[in-house]
């Protein structure tokens, strides 16, 4: 197979993260049998600097002629004004709507030698298998603002939902549910938002009707905050709107024990060449500017979205799943980043760890 990836390294640690991915997707490839070209654009802060904006015109085009997209992490203290024009954020909000890429996928799946890694019991832990679905393209971060004025200090964010919008990232949560443990749990605060109401309902009505074998439960948000650190095993797929799956994946990311383990999948209804959707694969965590530059980031986040990115916009599970294995090797090997140190083991880099995993890929061919 022929496969293009735009890399969007990012700003911070983005750029030492996706170049320990890559190294791990080159070595797929050449195992494989496969043929990658990797194609690099500029996004968020650095693309500010170099151009004036957080997106340019030519990354939209490369991504867009890609099959999918490889994205570090944006921002950092030298853009950090939140007043002003141009932020690194805007690069990533406006690349999600460009590509019409309205769901994130946000697995949470424990790896047993790192139970302890967390501040929550091991016993809490044991069996947590979740995948967070979040709505990416409406609600408050892209509804109607106003921002303070000189002598007019009110200011406001809008919650705006369609129909539309909720079917289909009610669809795809569904789906994902059915293809597990056929358990999906939505996520809103009905008893207070009229935008809330709209979501129970409609995703109600899509599930009754069109996924009748799969359980649904409505949690409000404050109590699925608690919930997800009291009994985070009870939950299969949790289906959130933007904000409130935003505050929540960083939430569950603790459940692993850091942010550097866990990877996310944005997807939309556009396909590349292959007939896969065309994602934007990207670790959860941001862009670490007090580690920036010093090769001791984890990797493990970004390598484990690449396995993603070749399971959801190339069709290659078995690829995707020996990626995920050669991950779950190097723990029980006993090899850690800094983040997740625990003293049981030697404490690698960045380039070191994803040495590591590419050591212990095994594939046909390899």
């Amino acid at each position: 197979m022929n496969i293009s990836i735009a890399v969007l390294p990012g700003d911070g640690i983005g750029p030492e993260v996706t170049a320990a991915a890559v190294r791990v997707l080159q070595a797929v490839a050449e195992r494989s049998g496969h043929r990658i070209e990797f194609s690099y654009g500029l996004l968020g802060g650095c693309a500010i600097d170099a151009t004036g904006q957080p997106l340019p015109d030519e990354t939209l085009a490369l991504c867009q002629a890609s099959d999918a997209v490889l994205l570090g992490a944006v921002g950092g203290p030298r853009w950090d004004d939140p007043t002003a024009k141009v932020r690194p954020e805007q690069g990533l909000l406006g690349i999600r709507k460009a590509l019409g890429l309205f769901a994130n996928l946000r697995p949470v799946k424990l790896a047993q030698p790192l139970l302890h890694a967390s501040t929550i019991k091991p016993e809490v832990l044991a069996g947590v298998d979740l995948l967070v679905v979040r709505e990416l393209t409406g609600g408050i971060y892209f509804g109607p603002r106003q921002e303070a004025r000189p002598g007019d200090e009110v200011a406001y964010d809008t919650m705006l939902y369609s129909r539309p919008e909720i079917e289909r990232v009610a669809r795809l949560a569904a789906e994902a549910a059915r293809g597990r443990r056929r358990k999906l749990t939505s996520v809103d605060k009905a008893n207070v938002l009229a935008s809330s109401r709209l979501w129970r309902r409609v995703v109600t009505e899509v599930v009754q009707a069109e996924f009748p074998d799969v359980a649904l439960e409505h949690v409000l948000v404050d109590a699925m905050a608690m919930h997800l650190i009291r009994r985070p095993a009870a939950f299969d797929v949790v289906l959130a709107e933007n904000l409130f799956g935003d505050i929540l994946t960083d939430e569950a990311s603790m459940l692993a024990g850091s942010m550097g383990l866990l990877p996310s999948a944005s997807l939309g209804e556009a396909v590349n060449r292959h007939g896969y959707p065309r994602g934007l694969y990207e670790p959860i965590h941001g862009s670490a500017p007090d580690i920036a530059g010093k090769g001791v980031a984890n990797p493990l986040a970004t390598i484990l979205s690449a396995a993603m990115l070749l399971r959801h916009s190339l069709g290659l599970e078995a690829e995707a799943q020996a990626v995920e294995a050669a991950v779950d090797a190097v723990l029980a090997d006993g090899l850690r980043t800094a983040d997740i140190a625990d003293g049981a083991g030697p404490v690698l880099g960045t380039a070191a760890m994803g040495q590591a995993v590419v050591e212990r890929l095994a594939l046909r061919g390899g």
